[in-house]
């Protein structure tokens, strides 16, 4: 089951497109008519193993086997969800869940509080950013053999429920207790918004979730407020999820009367058109789109309507090509099959779902491999795009189907500062450790001023910076190479100090500080500064030439 469950977990939060359909159940439909003589056959075959075969077996689990394969050969994103699944699968789109409300890493085989959420059980009781969680009731959660899903499993449970929280803080000699009684926590799906100049802001949205469209509004009317009249949309890693968030979001863009995106499956319920209404409050905001190949399915729906209706620019690379449509049905026993209904087209008429064949999902599985062994992630000219699936936008400007969404303007992995020594440091986790090591040290020093400027304007000079790193894995077993540090330089300290900040000020400065050497995120602030309308940028397209 564990393979299914990764599946389900990396892929599959984006599925539920149309809703959540509850209690139709496979005997309704078994009952409404004949079964067929395969169906007699299969009834046949597990009544003579529970009759005859030589050794006792539980039929029920052997027939719970059988689901993930038989729903897996329909298509890449059917799906079988069994019951120990469901719940967890539910609350990542749901938007919450009930927990102690913390973000934690596990550095040193030791459970570190990165972030309190405000208002959550932990604030009220007292548990501060840098505690180390050392046990949960009686079960002890440091070790090398700790892990998060031991973590998660020990700090969320039902709302209500109490759970005792053993604590080693820094300035503490004694270990700390603390009652922490169990609530709904908010899951955000706009999880990092700032602004980026005086007009230019920044959002990221990481899921479509039920709550995600108002987080989405609530950042850009917040966002505006500062003086934002420029947006930056990062979709770069959102696999997607309910499909109405998409259409609310991107409607906010949209002049009234624009299509926004359709579907078409066997039946027509299934069958929907959604076009915009006029009462967006942005509509004369510029705006950027950032995807990447793990940008899929409701991500895909927003750069694309955005690009048809030459409305911004996506700018990146290729999106992931999911444009299947599943219905969630939840069964008797609590487990749920998500089944592909309908395929969705963006407003030129393209359908982004990358090819597949039935039953053979090995292809499919490893296209993104492909994509990076092809050269994609480097090289526009490396992108195979088929010239027979052409489109065009609102303004006549050439889009293409059939395997994602490819951007306006195509910016490749950045892999500058990469060597054997800055591999061999973050393979061993060493930027985390220093990071957490000196964190405390910082926290104590920046007094009620916890912004990034100030934080930054306390650590020492980058040379002494990077010297004390040098140090710190010099110790933690990786030799010193300063032909390749020279050559890591900017990265290292980049990146040093990016996970500072998540230590000492939060997740939000993380991505913040990393954004400033985002050759992505960049690219759309100059694309922004400058002016660029969607109508006056022609989109990249790759060479046409053989390689």
């Amino acid at each position: 089951m564990k393979n299914n469950r990764n599946i389900v977990k990396v892929l599959l939060p984006t599925l539920v497109a149309l809703g959540t359909v509850g209690g139709i159940f496979i005997g309704r439909y078994m009952s409404d008519r004949h079964a067929s003589t395969q169906e007699e056959k299969l009834r046949t075959i597990l009544s003579l193993i529970n009759a005859e075969y030589v050794d006792k077996v539980d039929v029920d689990s052997l027939i719970e086997t059988l689901y993930p394969d038989l729903l897996g050969g329909l298509d890449p994103h059917s799906a079988y969800i069994p019951p120990s699944d469901l719940t967890a699968v539910n609350d990542d789109l749901n938007g919450s869940f009930s927990g102690v409300g913390v973000s934690f890493q596990i550095v040193s085989d030791t459970v570190n509080v990165i972030e309190v959420i405000p208002g959550g059980p932990a604030e009220k009781v007292g548990i501060m950013a840098g505690d180390r969680i050392i046990r949960a009731d009686s079960v002890v959660l440091t070790g090398d053999s700790i892990t998060q899903e031991d973590v998660f499993k020990n700090l969320k449970g039902e709302k209500g429920s109490t759970v005792v929280l053993h604590i080693k803080r820094p300035n503490s000699s004694n270990v700390l207790t603390f009652d922490v009684v169990r609530n709904d926590i908010p899951v955000n799906s706009v999880d990092v918004s700032y602004m980026v100049d005086d007009k230019v802001a920044y959002l990221r949205v990481i899921k479509f979730a039920r709550n995600t469209y108002m987080e989405f509004f609530n950042a850009l009317s917040d966002l505006k407020a500062k003086g934002a009249e420029k947006f930056i949309i990062d979709l770069r890693g959102n696999t997607g999820g309910f499909m109405d968030q998409a259409v609310r979001m991107v409607n906010e863009f949209l002049p009234a009367d624009r299509l926004i995106v359709y579907t078409k499956g066997r039946r027509p319920e299934n069958e929907f058109v959604y076009s915009s209404d006029g009462t967006g409050r942005f509509l004369d905001s510029e705006l950027v789109v950032l995807t990447n190949e793990q940008s899929a399915s409701a991500s895909e729906i927003f750069a694309g309507a955005i690009q048809d209706n030459d409305r911004g620019l996506v700018i990146g690379r290729r999106s992931f090509g999911k444009g299947l449509v599943q219905n969630q049905t939840e069964l008797p026993d609590n487990s749920a099959i998500r089944l592909t209904v309908a395929r969705y087209y963006t407003p030129s008429g393209r359908s982004i779902q990358k090819e597949y064949t039935r039953g053979e999902s090995g292809k499919y599985d490893l296209d993104l491999i492909d994509r990076y062994t092809h050269g994609e992630f480097y090289n526009v000219d490396s992108i195979k795009l088929d010239k027979t699936k052409i489109f065009t936008t609102s303004n006549g400007r050439n889009v293409y189907g059939g395997g994602g969404i490819m951007p306006d303007i195509f910016v490749p992995e950045d892999t500058t500062g990469y060597t054997s020594y800055y591999i061999n440091v973050m393979n061993h986790g060493l930027i985390q450790k220093y990071a957490h090591s000196v964190a405390d040290r910082y926290r104590d020093m920046l007094g009620s001023d916890k912004t990034i400027d100030r934080l930054l304007k306390i650590l020492p000079r980058d040379n002494t910076l990077l010297e004390n790193f040098v140090s710190f894995a010099v110790n933690n077993g990786v030799p010193a190479r300063w032909y390749y540090i020279n050559q890591s330089r900017d990265l290292l300290l980049h990146q040093i100090k990016a996970m500072i900040a998540r230590d000492v000020l939060g997740y939000p400065a993380f991505i913040e500080l990393l954004n400033k050497h985002d050759s992505a995120v960049n690219k759309a602030i100059e694309t922004l500064s400058n002016g660029g309308s969607p109508v006056s940028i022609k989109p990249e397209e790759p060479s046409t030439k053989k390689r």
